[in-house]
């Protein structure tokens, strides 16, 4: 028997108008579902058919008062960038909770994008003093970008932002399109890992993930107070930056100790089970307090909570605006 189904591309979720406010929000509500058992949550799986690339299956329920459940199919391929196409693409499908059916179909690629940058203004919320001026971004990519319009919504003293890339022509496309977001801060371009990093605040490592990284943020570099955020798994910060601070907390404790497992990711040196202080659920849920002196490292891999409440937004609005079409499925 058919039935209908919504089906919303990557024009019409950019159609909508979602603020970064309402995906933080968004996220955040589920980060704290989850800190409160309130969530099925399993660790994301997948296949990498092609060195440093992967597709992953990321399915969640959350239940309460959201009662959402969905799946994400998404592939992260680096060499896509010099082929001009998306590092990151896939699709997200939401599910009826009450039958099973599938609501919705749609595009992942702009919704991983910003629930990622998303978690990384939560990681600052609670974790950057609430008064840095100072930021260095690291990766001036999708996601450089995107973590840098989350910082706007939680890091109202940010004066300075310093940025690094390996690829020069980076730097001009980083600052004509953040500079019209925050016309009021001065934009410093470094030659190297070290400048940017001196005497930063907050240090945002936005890399392609790697299997085998060359890390390049070692704790020497940083100011003794200072709050790094890592949104590229273990591809740029150090052993001893990750593990020699005042507390490491990752965005879900069993997926990261469940990838670390694996193998690949979070080896040589990387905090095991005892190292982790908290991670982010049981922060947002009240169970575990921030800690906001002393090196503090928010490692966050993107788990599949963020992309059910992303998904639950997008539907509502393309509900609410009969942006989509409907396909008998």
């Amino acid at each position: 028997m058919a039935y209908d189904v919504r089906f919303i591309s990557q024009a019409d979720v950019e159609s909508l108008g979602i603020s970064m406010k309402e995906v933080m929000d968004g996220v955040e509500t589920g980060w704290r579902m989850n800190g409160e058992g309130k969530t099925e949550l399993p660790a994301k799986i997948g296949i990498h058919p092609r060195g440093n690339c992967y597709i992953h299956a990321m399915p969640c329920w959350i239940g309460g008062d959201t009662d959402m459940a969905g799946m994400k199919w998404v592939a992260g391929f680096p060499m896509n960038l010099e082929k001009r196409l998306p590092y990151n693409n896939g699709i997200f499908v939401l599910n009826d909770t009450e039958t099973g059916v599938v609501k919705a179909i749609m595009d992942c690629n702009w919704m991983t994008t910003w629930r990622t940058g998303a978690a990384a203004g939560l990681g600052a919320k609670y974790f950057a003093a609430p008064d840095s001026a100072v930021v260095a971004v690291i990766g001036l990519g999708t996601i450089g970008k995107i973590t840098l319009r989350a910082f706007k919504e939680v890091l109202p003293a940010m004066k300075y932002i310093k940025i690094y890339d390996p690829i020069a022509e980076q730097y001009g496309r980083f600052i004509d399109e953040m500079g019209e977001l925050l016309p009021g801060v001065e934009f410093i371009k470094c030659g190297s890992v070290r400048d940017a990093c001196a005497d930063a605040d907050v240090v945002t490592s936005c890399a392609p993930i790697l299997d085998q990284p060359r890390r390049s943020v070692s704790a020497d570099m940083l100011k003794e107070n200072v709050c790094c955020i890592t949104s590229d798994y273990d591809s740029t910060l150090c052993a001893d930056t990750v593990s020699g601070g005042r507390s490491f907390v990752c965005d879900d404790r069993g997926q990261y100790l469940w990838t670390q497992e694996h193998g690949v990711y979070f080896q040589n040196g990387y905090p095991l089970a005892e190292g982790i202080y908290a991670d982010m659920g049981e922060i947002i849920a009240g169970k575990k307090p921030p800690v906001l002196e002393g090196r503090r490292v928010c490692l966050f891999m993107g788990i599949a909570s963020h992309d059910v409440m992303t998904a639950k937004l997008i539907l509502e609005k393309a509900a609410e605006k009969n942006a989509g079409t409907m396909l008998k499925l």
